[in-house]
């Protein structure tokens, strides 16, 4: 598959302040993107280096196959990554046409893109006039105007209300569908559980996972038990090979799984041992308890 960025122990430091962290992972062609962590976490320093808007301290970064310079290769990459930024008094398609002058493309695919983004019946209204949502569905048009290979995109549903962030949401998969590679930036767990195929998770600059949504949530899950001797039944459970960490919390076990198995086979090793349990159930660790804990936050 295609390499459409690869990032190589990029670094970015303000004073003191280490804001990106040897971050390295690559992006593949025909795949959604994502990086997620907590306001702050260098999700947009990131951007704003593979971009060149910022500079990098250390490490590097490349486009495709690496032949290009990287401002030849931003010809190819269309980019949001601050507010909508148009004239007030100018129309959709007025704004987009301003857009295709400066980007040395062609008007002729200015509707095509607006009806992409659901505004094409809206080309001849006023910027001023346009939601929050409408403006930011004109920016991702307007990124779209020169037929980007990878669209990025930094907290792209930001302030909007539920029917905007839906909205974006649905463009974000028609895009991505007719081939578009896509990297967001995201706070939000939910956003890139729905949209992306793929996650980096970073919290204070430094990747603390990289890969595929659903093989983050691949997790075996966990037990939890209860019996009247709680030290026996420890000390057995740290027996079981296929049996992880174990943590008490008041008269509640959790036993970690290490490989499948299921709550008859466990009661079966525990009974042949003389262990009786009064309570017995097993979880599935979502997707949300696993970002938390990577990033050591605490849900509210």
């Amino acid at each position: 598959m295609e390499t459409i960025l690869t990032i190589n122990q990029l670094t970015k430091k303000y004073g003191s302040l280490t804001a990106v962290n040897n971050l390295s992972f690559t992006i593949k062609k025909g795949n959604v993107y994502g990086i997620l962590g907590p306001n702050g976490s260098g999700k947009s320093t990131t951007l704003g280096m593979v971009l060149n808007v910022v500079n990098k301290t250390s490490g590097d970064f490349h486009w495709f196959d690496g032949s290009d310079s990287t401002h030849t290769a931003l010809k190819k990459v269309g980019a949001i990554i601050e507010h909508p930024n148009f004239y007030p008094y100018m129309t959709a398609s007025q704004n987009l046409a301003l857009v295709c002058k400066i980007k040395g493309v062609s008007k002729n695919k200015i509707d095509e893109k607006l009806e992409i983004v659901g505004l094409l019946e809206r080309k001849d209204s006023k910027f001023k006039t346009f939601s929050l949502g409408m403006k930011q569905r004109l920016a991702i048009a307007s990124a779209l105007l020169n037929d980007p290979e990878i669209l990025i995109l930094d907290e792209p549903t930001n302030g909007l209300d539920p029917q905007g962030i839906h909205q974006i949401r649905e463009i974000i998969r028609k895009i991505a569908s007719m081939g578009t590679t896509i990297l967001l930036a995201s706070h939000l767990l939910d956003e890139v559980e729905k949209v992306c195929s793929h996650v980096v998770i970073i919290r204070k600059g430094i990747k603390l996972y990289s890969g595929r949504v659903d093989e983050m949530n691949a997790s075996h899950g966990f037990f939890e038990l209860k019996a009247n001797d709680l030290v026996k039944l420890q000390q057995l459970l740290e027996e079981h090979p296929s049996i992880g960490k174990i943590t008490l919390n008041e008269d509640l076990l959790t036993a970690i799984l290490e490989e499948p198995m299921g709550a008859d086979d466990l009661n079966s090793f525990l009974h042949q041992r003389g262990m009786v349990l009064s309570y017995l159930v097993k979880r599935k660790e979502s997707l949300e308890e696993q970002f938390l804990q990577l990033t050591n936050e605490t849900a509210l």
